[in-house]
């Protein structure tokens, strides 16, 4: 090459360089790295991917779990970890001992969290300990638990994680004794069941309505009228609660806008909205429950399901989900929400599984447009798949219909029962 050519060439990299245009990699450079994920496993335990905090955990002082705090509920547990500030976390599956470590970068315990440990209040499938000097475990053991969620949570920053024991398991709460104060400490007290803010005002949702009729049946089922039926029980059922209001966002099959929907729960200052509709797929086989609540959808599927029942595109039904929590909703509402969701569906499983080949598909979250406006804990319930042939028939049985009505109602009173522990 002539000089002239090598003096082009230079002043040409050199403009590219300026303009932000990426350099050739050099033909000596390593291959980018690529990491893998640990792969799901399929028995019993469902190990469900968490998606890590994005701000980087501080190279000079690690992160202080203030407390832990439990709350035992008739078929869930949950543990609470208040942090001084948010912080990465790992997740990964272990053997021998089988158990799931979510692992805390950058983090450890403080005098509280472990006044706490030594306790003996922890529930019996988990473990907390301090691995190194910037790094904390939560262990839980796979043959004591069926399922569990990871939610992290900010203003104030905290970990929450629900843990579903196996059936037929032991209680999974401790009743060891509060270690005595050392030095100026004080002891730290159990946690006392509280009352929950009085539930007074309650909002039922069906689904659709009027020219829109939702998804629709092989036989020609439409799910407005499913999810009107199961709405009126539902109201017919809660009415009878003493000091209870309960409202429905429509009571005959007639059309109402989403944005409306939101606008009378939060008008009529409704303590829960429960929104009721019912599921289609592509794949005729697909059957079960699934709960919703507000949030970023964690899969496909849960984004698909979200855009149909919204009615908008699939590319924009997600757009902007951390803002709108960031600005609309509090944390609270949305560890109200999840505990709602949860609740409701451990009564539909518990209530359904007895009489049907019931499917559990779980608690997940999905920027549903009624949940996201909502200003008081709500949830979405997929009480069935229309495209399923067998689960159509069902959708046409009183009995069915009644028994979906009766779980949505269990759930709703669990949440709202006034003996419960507090996590808050």
């Amino acid at each position: 090459m002539t000089k002239r050519r090598r003096a082009v060439a230079c002043v040409f990299l050199a403009l590219l360089f300026a303009a932000g245009a990426p350099l050739p990699p050099s033909p000596s450079a390593a291959p980018p790295r690529v990491t893998t994920l640990p792969p799901h496993y399929t028995d019993s335990l469902v190990v469900h991917p968490v998606a890590k905090s994005r701000k980087k955990s501080s190279a000079v002082t690690p992160a202080v779990i203030r407390d832990l705090r439990v709350a035992t509920y008739p078929d869930w547990t949950r543990l609470v970890l208040d942090l001084e500030r948010r912080v990465q976390f790992t997740e990964n599956r272990r053997n021998n001992p089988d158990r799931v470590i979510i692992e805390l970068k950058n983090a450890k315990l403080g005098k509280a969290a472990k006044g706490k440990l030594s306790g003996g209040t922890l529930p019996e499938a988990v473990t907390i300990t301090q691995r190194t000097p910037r790094s904390v475990a939560v262990s839980l053991k796979a043959k004591r638990i069926s399922d569990y969620k990871i939610l992290p949570l900010s203003n104030p920053d905290r970990l929450v994680v629900d843990i579903v024991p196996r059936s037929g398991s032991e209680s999974m709460v401790k009743t060891g004794a509060q270690p005595a104060p050392n030095g100026n400490e004080e002891p730290q007290p159990r946690v006392q069941p509280v009352p929950r803010q009085t539930i007074k005002t309650i909002v039922i949702d069906p689904g659709h309505g009027g020219k829109d009729p939702g998804a629709r049946g092989a036989h020609g089922t439409e799910e407005k009228d499913i999810t009107l039926k199961v709405a009126l029980l539902l109201r017919d059922l809660l009415s009878k609660e003493p000091d209870t209001r309960v409202l429905m966002t429509r009571d005959r099959d007639m059309f109402i806008e989403l944005e409306d929907r939101a606008k009378f729960a939060n008008s009529n200052n409704a303590d829960l909205f429960v929104s009721i509709h019912v599921n289609s797929h592509p794949q005729k086989g697909i059957k079960g429950i699934e709960i919703y609540h507000f949030g970023e959808a964690k899969d496909q599927r849960a984004l698909e399901v979200a855009a149909r029942e919204n009615g908008t595109p699939l590319s924009s039904t997600g757009v902007g989900w951390e803002y709108l929590v960031a600005d609309l909703l509090t944390t609270k509402k949305i560890e109200d929400s999840l505990e709602l969701a949860w609740t409701t569906k451990q009564a539909m499983v518990t209530r359904l599984n007895g009489h049907y080949n019931t499917v559990d598909h779980g608690v997940k979250t999905a920027p549903f447009y009624v949940l996201r406006f909502t200003t008081m804990p709500s949830i979405l319930a997929e009480i069935a798949y229309i495209s399923n042939p067998a689960e159509e028939q069902l959708l046409k049985s009183a009995s069915f219909l009644a028994r979906v009505a009766e779980a949505l109602f269990d759930g709703v009173k669990t949440f709202a029962s006034p003996n419960r522990l507090s996590s808050k």
